[in-house]
């Protein structure tokens, strides 16, 4: 059965945003779809931005093409254009200039900001950081064969930057104040295998490292550490995290909690209003609690539960989170719930940068971590999904299929 609705507004021309809308349509709906933008670009494939596209590997075309949608699809965008408060009470929608627009349902796909770093200078000439489309563009405009380019922070973004500024020939400083890249996010022992990585591709790393500010004319020339060492160089790029951008409901009913809350059909706690995508902090029924998700393949499937939802079906996000890095030569893969584990099982080599990391945590495997691995990587989501005691040995033993060790865990 269709809900009968006449006006969807979907905030934000996201991955999670298009996604919602063209779900809408292949479910049956006929009415408007009103879909806006900050950005004056159609939704478009975001991962590139820090992978092919930096390192001029992808054009426009690659990036724009894969979300594009058609005239059949029926969409009213409104691109270049602010949203600056949802007003529940009203079911509308201030956008900039005082326009107000109705709804019958609305998405929130308002996505994530770049934290900025509060220190001295950040705000000089040629401090860039990456988000969308346009500073993408900014940072491989800025980029010479040759040019000293500092990355601060060396999480996935800052080590994806780093490698496609360095296949651009740039020099690069790395500066991460943790004792290996993505140690937060992977633990010591496979952020040692991304650091040698970066090192071989001649990243010059300097972790345990915090950058206290940067100097220079109207344009940076210095980065300087908490140690008292000064970097000379010609660019900056800070990836430093983000934070979700909530600011259109803040001070609603609409309940926040680092994103905007909602259940495992992507509704918040306003009747009629959902959100999907990076923003949303989204309860997995796998996981057993809140998580948020910053990734492609989550805001692709949440946008489908939210669309659907709005129509009137019972849909669930219960998707294992999934996502992909590529560094140079190798692909990183992982798979999971990011959170604490009291174990790490290797199955490959480290040193020949070809393994698969488990996580886990009372002896069930939470996530999944591979390197130029992906069968197995895949082979480890219904371990993860079955959430039940596995054999480490077995594990970590290459000979053994982890599909039978999800089917002996069945019987």
């Amino acid at each position: 059965m269709v809900i009968e609705l006449s006006r969807v507004v979907i905030v934000g021309a996201s991955t999670a945003g298009r996604s919602a809308a063209v779900t809408l349509r292949e479910g049956g709906y006929a009415g408007e779809v009103l879909l806006v933008g900050e950005e004056p670009h159609p939704p478009y494939d975001r991962p590139q931005l820090s992978k092919q596209y930096l390192s001029g590997d992808a054009a426009l075309d690659d990036v724009i093409k894969p979300l594009r949608l058609t005239p059949e699809h029926g969409v009213e965008a409104r691109l270049g254009t602010r949203a600056l408060r949802v007003l529940p009470e009203e079911r509308a929608v201030e956008l900039q200039g005082g326009e107000r627009v109705g709804y019958d349902r609305l998405l929130l796909a308002t996505g994530v900001r770049n934290r900025r770093l509060p220190v001295p200078g950040a705000g000089l000439e040629g401090v860039l950081d990456l988000r969308d489309l346009a500073a993408s563009e900014r940072i491989r405009g800025a980029v010479r064969p040759g040019c000293r380019v500092v990355v601060v922070g060396m999480g996935f973004i800052g080590c994806e930057v780093a490698a496609s500024l360095r296949r651009l020939g740039a020099m690069v400083t790395a500066v991460e104040p943790l004792a290996v890249p993505l140690e937060r996010s992977l633990g010591a022992m496979v952020g040692r295998v991304v650091e040698g990585l970066h090192r071989d591709h001649g990243v010059d790393l300097r972790l345990g490292e915090v950058v206290v500010g940067f100097e220079g004319g109207r344009r940076v020339e210095r980065v300087l550490t908490r140690s008292g060492r000064h970097i000379d160089c010609d660019l900056v790029v800070v990836g430093v995290g983000v934070e979700p951008a909530v600011e259109t409901v803040a001070g609603t009913a609409v309940r926040l909690d680092d994103g905007v809350v909602v259940d495992e059909g992507c509704r918040t706690s306003v009747p009629g209003v959902f959100a999907a995508g990076d923003v949303a902090r989204h309860h997995h029924p796998v996981a057993g609690r809140r998580i948020r998700v910053e990734h492609w393949q989550s805001a692709i499937g949440q946008g489908r539960v939210a669309a659907r939802n709005m129509l009137g079906q019972a849909a669930v996000h219960d998707e294992i989170p999934w996502f992909w890095s590529d560094q140079y030569d190798c692909n990183l893969q992982y798979a999971g719930f990011a959170g604490p584990w009291d174990e790490l099982t290797v199955r490959g080599s480290l040193e020949q940068r070809a393994f698969v990391g488990f996580y886990l945590s009372e002896g069930r495997v939470v996530a999944a971590v591979a390197m130029n691995q992906g069968r197995d990587l895949r082979r480890s989501v219904p371990l993860i999904r079955a959430g039940t005691p596995v054999d480490p040995v077995r594990l970590a033993d290459p000979e053994v299929d982890l599909r039978t060790l999800v089917a002996q865990r069945a019987h």
